[in-house]
């Protein structure tokens, strides 16, 4: 099998990062069994399986993964067939995917953990375990082990794609299967062999290869007596429980909340009796996968299984783990109980200083003991599980799709004028900060700003979407705001209006009423800017791969949008990138792309500029031109000066710092006889970086090295830009993926050739975007010191509303 590095995702616009594989055995997930004969002549089972092992300690997070199947024989022209996975496989536990049924009779699988459609053949074939959910391509053995998504490969029967040789004794009534410890060679025929199909699911229902019913793999309990060992006990004073990877018999608790849908489901218990110790939890969550609990809320019981540290997103995820019991029996001893009660969270109540500092040398504070008084991390995970509750919060992080919505627990922390909680420096991660969800399927639905009134109460769960969160059984009713879309201010007509915007993936496989919104945008919220430089335009056909790139119907629809709003006939300039060699939505080819009014500013046209070719400054001699009639033809200025090689161009776009990523645009406009140059960018995405949550403190920002190269080569091509003419006027501008205290920043500006504008505001309006329920910046417009007293705005229309035509805010400077 592959062994993977795993990317890690947070923050800004995401992108999933490559993978490094390694021929190395897993020592986690796994294709534990595979059969192909469901339905066959002969056959027990009228489905085909694939069943997934875990031999790892800790859950095994599947969100993102699918399971692929290649015909035993592939030709030129085959294809990987998909099913999606969701959920987690258990530690030490299996799960169990349904795949096509057969023409004959036989018995149902278990409940599967999930299902699809591939009809699999009984002798030969192989099938993959991918981080991914894109049909492979790779066809022969040597490409398929080498390629960076692949987690684990099986090739049965006569299959050429197989790692070693491929395993042997699959059948109508055979499959080809793992032993119990799930051990991995790396070589097919020595990890499988021929047996009886034993289907086992996430919550250990299943047969056992001799057949019959093997409900559990955990003993029932024989008694109504508790056992020795209570829920502190087994969450103990640490991240990390004492007895994970244990069995544990007959731990009482009351039932507290359900989680009933999806594949990770099951019940939190809470023990009414306490100790002493702030630092040990009295909860935990009981996972029974794609079973629904059986149990319900005021239930006193006693529960067994097996205890297992769950790591949301993966272990390489960086992410703190959740101590659950698994593959769980449970006992109800009585029904209707009071619950325990609810710890209300004040301003007071969680520490100001967020994470304790790690002693290990790779950052890992998981050993530390919990200091729950000290660090808000620490006192977070002391009542992990645990019901708490919070009364009259403020909404800093709008609700989303799902119904999450970002609270403050301390309304006066680092506010912004608007109601949000300002991130203004790696220092002050904002502690008060809480993410509300509902168990119950009940959803809130406000804007930064809103008041979440009376109470809120649930059980406090931990995510890789966000971290700590309070799972409500309880939801507080909204109270807007009062929360209205800013307007900037309209260019007087001496002044050049330049603005940023990411458009969020635009293309024309987006509903029209998306291009209207943000049409709208422009033309009422920017004021109809003279320059709109934009991010994320896909090409013609979205996010279909099919090799297009081009763009023009994306943007001429989108032009035609704004005209229709009532605003200028903007025309467009970009340069199409190569396929799949600019990062984004795979398939999407995104770019960026100036947008200007021609009835207002002229562009130069020089020619030469393609995905490849660099732009450089040159000197350009008088040409007689007349001034103040613009230059769109590449006709001179009338005077000599600087110019661009070709316009539109990019910036060294074979570097390395602009690997699957955005390259700058750069582009040589005129506004009453005045030469401006505009650069426009879309650094590469925090994807990858740890979050604020981490198990590791402080975070490590892996993704800011490739911006800081990107950084390094915009400052380098300004300051050549300006040793030529030391008065050019020069807009760079765009997402930048980070934030204005950042390395990346720093290194943009060096040598004061550029100011970002963000720093000129009042540090409590410093954002344009909201992530986490941190008001934070990500876009910039930075200017040239030749650019006198620009006026600068950031338009708040998007990042604090739950109802967002983008998840950025865009930006407007106005020079005169």
């Amino acid at each position: 099998m592959v062994a993977l590095a795993l990317p890690v995702g947070i923050a800004g616009s995401l992108v999933a990062l490559p993978f490094t594989a390694q021929a190395t055995p897993s020592p986690d997930a796994v294709i534990a069994e595979v059969f192909g004969g469901g339905g066959n002549s002969g056959a027990t089972l009228a489905n085909d399986f694939i069943k997934l092992g875990n031999a790892g300690g800790g859950a095994f997070d599947l969100s993102g993964w699918s399971v692929q199947y290649l015909s035993g024989s592939p030709s030129a022209s085959s294809k990987w067939q998909v099913t999606e996975l969701s959920g987690a496989i258990p530690a030490g536990g299996t799960y169990l995917i349904e795949e096509a049924k057969g023409a004959g009779a036989g018995e149902a699988l278990p409940t599967p953990d999930a299902v699809g459609t591939i009809p699999m053949s009984a002798s030969s074939g192989t099938v993959a375990l991918v981080h991914s959910t894109t049909p492979l391509t790779c066809l022969t053995a040597e490409s398929c082990t080498s390629d960076a998504s692949v987690k684990d490969l099986v090739g049965f029967g006569t299959a050429t794609v197989r790692e070693g040789s491929p395993a042997t004794g699959a059948g109508n009534t055979t499959s080809v299967s793992r032993n119990a410890a799930f051990a991995d060679t790396d070589d097919n025929s020595v990890d499988f062999s021929g047996a009886t199909p034993s289907p086992r699911n996430s919550a250990g229902e299943g047969t056992t290869p001799g057949g019959g019913s093997d409900p559990s793999p955990t003993p029932s309990p024989t008694s109504t007596t508790p056992g020795k060992l209570r829920i502190h006990d087994i969450q103990g004073n640490t991240r990390i429980s004492p007895y994970a990877g244990s069995t544990v018999t007959d731990v009482p608790g009351i039932v507290t909340a359900l989680r009933v849908t999806g594949t990770s489901r099951g019940y939190w218990v809470q023990d009414p009796k306490p100790d002493k110790d702030p630092a040990t939890s009295e909860a935990v969550f009981v996972f029974t996968g794609s079973t629904t609990p059986q149990v319900k809320v005021g239930d006193s019981v006693l529960v067994s299984g097996k205890v297992s540290e769950y790591y949301p997103g993966g272990a390489a995820s960086g992410n703190q783990s959740v101590t659950e019991i698994t593959g769980p029996t449970a006992t109800v001893l009585s029904s209707g109980n009071a619950l325990p009660a609810a710890e209300v969270i004040d301003a007071k109540t969680i520490p100001d200083t967020y994470a304790p500092k790690a002693t290990a040398k790779d950052g890992n504070i998981e050993s530390l003991a919990l200091k729950p008084t000290k660090y808000a991390l620490d006192w977070l995970e002391s009542r992990e599980g645990m019901r708490v509750q919070v009364v009259n919060t403020r909404v800093v992080g709008a609700s989303n799709a799902y119904g999450e919505t970002w609270i403050t627990t301390k309304p006066k922390e680092n506010a912004t004028p608007r109601g949000g909680t300002l991130y203004g420096s790696y220092a002050q991660p904002n502690s008060g900060r809480l993410l509300v969800a509902s168990v119950t399927g009940e959803k809130a639905d406000a804007n930064v700003g809103d008041t979440l009134t009376g109470a809120t109460t649930g059980v406090l769960d931990y995510s890789n979407y966000g971290g700590y969160g309070l799972q409500a059984t309880q939801l507080g009713k909204v109270k807007s705001g009062g929360l209205k879309p800013e307007v900037a201010k309209k260019a007087k007509s001496d002044e050049l209006a330049v603005a940023t915007y990411n458009v969020e993936n635009l293309a024309p496989t987006n509903p029209q009423s998306k291009f209207d919104r943000l049409a709208t945008g422009v033309v009422k919220n920017l004021s109809a800017p003279d320059i709109v430089s934009l991010e994320e335009i896909q090409d013609n056909n979205g996010n279909k791969d099919d090799g297009t790139v081009a763009a023009d119907k994306t943007l001429q629809q989108f032009t035609d949008a704004i005209k229709a709003a009532g605003g200028p006939a903007y025309e467009w300039r970009s340069i199409d990138p190569e396929d799949k060699k600019d990062g984004g939505e795979p398939g999407g080819n995104i770019r960026n792309v100036f947008l200007f009014n021609p009835k207002r500013v002229s562009f130069v046209d020089r020619p030469g500029g393609d995905a490849t070719t660099a732009t450089k400054v040159v000197q350009a001699p008088a040409t007689g031109g007349k001034p103040g009639k613009g230059n769109e033809k590449g006709k001179g200025n009338g005077k000599g000066g600087i110019t661009l090689s070709n316009s539109p161009g990019r910036i060294n776009p074979t570097s390395s710092a602009w690997l699957n990523s955005r390259k700058p645009l750069v582009g040589e406009f005129t506004f009453q006889g005045q030469q401006v140059f505009v650069i426009g960018n879309h650094f590469n995405s925090k994807g990858g970086d740890q979050s604020l949550h981490s198990r590791f403190q402080p975070p490590v920002l892996s993704s800011e090295t490739q911006r800081l190269a990107q950084a390094k080569e915009v400052n380098s091509f300004v300051t050549g830009l300006l040793k030529q003419d030391a008065k050019a006027k020069v807009v760079v501008l765009g997402d930048l993926n980070d934030y204005q205290f950042s390395k990346p920043l720093a290194a943009l500006t060096q040598g004061k050739v550029l100011t970002d504008l963000i720093n000129t505001l009042p540090k409590n309006e410093r954002y344009s975007y909201v992530y986490d329920g941190n008001s934070q910046t990500l876009d910039h417009i930075l200017v040239s010191p030749a650019v006198k007293k620009p006026a600068y705005e950031v338009v708040h229309i998007n990042a604090e509303f739950a109802d967002q035509a983008s998840d950025h805010d865009p930006q407007v400077v106005r020079i005169r």
